[in-house]
Order: C-alpha cells, then structure tokens, then sequence
C-alpha cells in the first residue's frame, strides 16, 4: 500500500490532482460564455444552453460503462485513454466554427470526461493506506473545486482578450501535462483484481440500489438539488450580461468564486451531522441554499454574490453528506452505488435548464428563484422522509441486535 507522505503518494496525487482539474476545468468553462455564445450564434439561452448541458449528460451516462470496464481493464490503461480522448477533443474544439459542430464535439468530450470521476476514488481505494486514502480524497476533491472554477474564469479572460474558442489551446496542454504526469507517475495498481466484465452483473447490483428506499431518495436529493443550483449559475449569467449590469464574460466568470464557500460546508458537514443526524443535516443545506435563492432577488451585485456564496455552503454541505451516506447504506457493491448516485448527480445537472426555462420565459430571473423554491421544497420534504424511513429502520433492526 502506498503510505501517507511518501514519495509514491505525493507522485500519484499530483497526478490524479492535476488529472482532477484538467477533467472540471473542460467540463464547466462553457458555462461564462452562454450569453457570447447566444449572441454569435443567435440562439435562444436554451438552445445555447446545450453546449454546456450535453458535456454533463455525457459524463453522467458514461459513469457506468467506465467503472464497469476498469474493472476488467484496469484503473491506470482506461484512465489514460479517457484523458488522451478528452485532450484530442479539446484540441477539435478548438477549431469548430458552426453550433452544430461545437455541439457534437462537446458530446464527445464529455464521454471521455466520465472516465476519471468513474476511475479515481476506485484507484485511491485500492492502492493508498487509509491515511494516505483519507489525505488524498481530499486533494482529489478540492482540485474538482479549483479546476471547475479556474475553467469558467479562465474562459471568461479568453472571451474578453479575443475569441471564445481560445480556452481551448491552454486546456489542451493541460490536458497534455495530465495524461504525461498519470503515465509517468501514477503506479500500476498492486492491489487491482481484475473482474470480467459482466453486463447481468452490473444491471443486476443498479437495479438492486434502486429498490433500496434509502438509496434512491438520497440519489433523488442529490440529482435534483445539483438540477437547480449548477443551472441557476447558467441563467445569472444571462442577466449579469444584460442591462443594467452588463458585465463582461471575465468579471461573469468570477461569480463561480462563489463556489469556494462550498469547501467550507463539505469540511463542516460532518460535524453538523453529528449534531442534527446526515438527513437533518442534509435539509439544513436545503435550507440554506433556499435562503441564498431569496437573496439574489436583491437588485444588486453584492446581494446577488452573497445569495450565491451561500447557496454554494448549502448545496456542498447536502452533497457531501449524501456522498458518503451512499457508501455507507449500500448492502453489496458500494463502488456501483456510488457511481450511481453520480449518475443522478449528473443528470440533473444536465436536465435543469429544461426544468427552469418555463420559470425563465414566465418571470426572468424572478421565476427562476420560483422555480428553485419549489423543487427545493421538492428535496427538502424528501430529507423528512429519509429521516423517518432510517428512524424506521434503526427501530426495527434494534431488537434484532440485541436477540
């Protein structure tokens, strides 16, 4: 096992670390240049909405496939030819010219985007000690933070230098540096069983999580919470380019700054569970990020920026515990589990324009905040019902322990 503070584990992290952050920079920097895009292409805020919501539908659907497959391929070989596919993709994009193009372009990168979420904590898992795993899971997380905030800003300062498609040249050598630094300095797996892949198997042990009723309410949380939040960050963003803010996509991209609270209410999630119990922790974050939509009504910058810091502490504190509560609560393949929930944490990032573009139509950003409420109630009355199913639950699995 490799062990905390060694040589080998400094070596994998920064790989896996700068692999982390090339992966959600890619990912997340369309989002700033929605209203450029809308305007050179003449499209409505939906339909360019597709360029940012088809690379998470993408990643999320080949979640599954991938932690499958590296079970019979190995962790280090798929991950190396997911992050080649991603860098030769960023390159295309590059230089793509029509909506169409850009588009499909965006799909394919986001197919190959999937394979480190899918791969990474399987890797961890397998081949760190359990301080090592625990010290490394946390840089792994905090560089998905940096990289998908680094990205939006990023493509932000290269919309306002020149040209929208310029992000794309410094991802490239990311991405280069990211598949250079895994090939040469993330170990071949010593612990790794290979598995041969078995299609039964695997829709077998996903069908299984789904009848688990606390399984499925946490992934309905999870998914439907990141619906909402990821995606009212896409229609701030139409009205922050309009009048009367009318700012730039560079000073558009420092809203996802707001992003930094969220590491605050992951590191105090399980002390606030502690307190109030995981599903009472979770709907205080529901809570919060309810409070912070209320905010943003305010007309201005600052009251729009507060409301947004603290939906990110809200939203991070719910998701990290509904993170763990899943590997906690599987009964058998907890690594499927946790794909899973990815899954729905990934597909309702990519389903929430289409949910919030009738509050749009209906009330601008004032809908939207309508909207939010009511599927944030949605997922606040599911936190009461998980918190009732696991009182259940302990109560009957009490007598049993102590016969």
């Amino acid at each position: 096992m490799i062990e905390y503070k060694s040589a080998a584990f400094y070596r994998s992290a920064l790989a896996l670390c700068v692999a982390a952050a090339a992966v959600f920079a890619n990912l997340h920097l369309m989002q700033p240049l929605l209203p450029e895009l809308s305007r050179q292409f003449q499209l409505s805020a939906l339909t360019v909405s597709w360029v940012y919501t088809i690379g998470t539908l993408c990643l999320g659907l080949s979640l599954l496939v991938y932690a499958a497959l590296s079970d019979a391929w190995g962790r280090k070989k798929l991950l190396l030819i997911t992050l080649v596919g991603m860098t030769l993709s960023t390159l295309v994009l590059s230089q793509v010219s029509s909506f169409q193009a850009l588009l499909f372009w965006r799909a394919v990168q986001g197919l190959f985007l999937g394979g480190l979420p899918a791969i990474a904590i399987a890797w961890m898992g397998e081949e760190y000690s359990k301080p090592a795993l625990v010290s490394a899971v946390g840089l792994y997380i905090s560089a998905n933070s940096l990289g998908g905030i680094s990205g939006r800003l990023l493509s932000g300062a290269m919309a306002d230098l020149g040209h929208w498609q310029w992000v794309f040249y410094p991802m490239t050598l990311l991405g280069l540096l990211s598949c250079w630094l895994v090939w040469r300095y993330l170990p071949a797996s010593l612990q790794f069983q290979r598995q041969p892949f078995r299609l039964k198997q695997a829709l077998s042990d996903n069908l299984f999580h789904l009848r688990q009723p606390l399984l499925l309410l946490v992934y309905l949380i999870g998914g439907l919470n990141f619906l909402v939040f990821l995606n009212q960050y896409t229609y701030i963003a139409f009205v922050l380019a309009a009048a009367p803010f009318s700012l730039s996509s560079s000073l558009i991209g420092l809203l996802f700054v707001t992003y930094l609270t969220g590491t605050v209410g992951s590191a105090l999630s399980a002390k606030i569970a502690a307190r109030l119990s995981a599903p009472g922790a979770m709907a205080a974050g529901i809570l919060i990020m309810m409070l912070g939509s209320v905010i943003t009504l305010g007309q201005s910058l600052v009251l729009i920026g507060a409301g947004f810091f603290i939906s990110a502490f809200g939203f991070f504190l719910c998701h990290s515990l509904a993170s763990s509560w899943v590997s906690q609560h599987a009964l058998r393949a907890k690594a499927s589990a946790s794909a899973l929930y990815l899954v729905f944490y990934y597909l309702g990032a990519s389903s929430g324009t289409l949910y919030l573009q009738p509050f749009w139509q209906a009330g601008q950003w004032l809908g939207v905040v309508k909207g939010s409420l009511l599927m944030y109630g949605l997922t606040l009355l599911l936190c009461l019902l998980l918190w009732r199913l696991k009182r259940q639950h302990s109560a009957t699995a009490m007598p049993a322990r102590q016969h």
